[in-house]
């Protein structure tokens, strides 16, 4: 469902995980978003839950997403070896 704020619209078109769970209910999550109609963006920020408001957060394009699972994969790999 799509909703408004004052400056912009959003519709989560896909959630795709929770990265944890805050105290009050507002979660950090990875979701597919569609920003003022565009085509959806990768994006990880936390929300409220009811998902009407959120915190400013990071929203990636599919090649942005995919270099920062090539690093992230790597981090882990070196903590793997400690």
């Amino acid at each position: 469902m799509a909703k408004e704020n004052k400056d912009f619209k959003f519709e989560i078109a896909n959630e795709l995980g929770i990265i944890s769970e805050g105290s009050k209910g507002w979660n950090l999550e990875f979701n597919q978003v569609m920003w003022n109609g565009r085509d959806p963006k990768y994006d990880i920020r936390t929300w409220s839950p009811d998902h009407a408001k959120m915190t400013k957060g990071i929203t990636l394009n599919e090649t942005e997403l995919r270099r920062l699972k090539e690093l992230i994969d790597r981090e882990v790999a070196l903590l793997d070896e400690e």
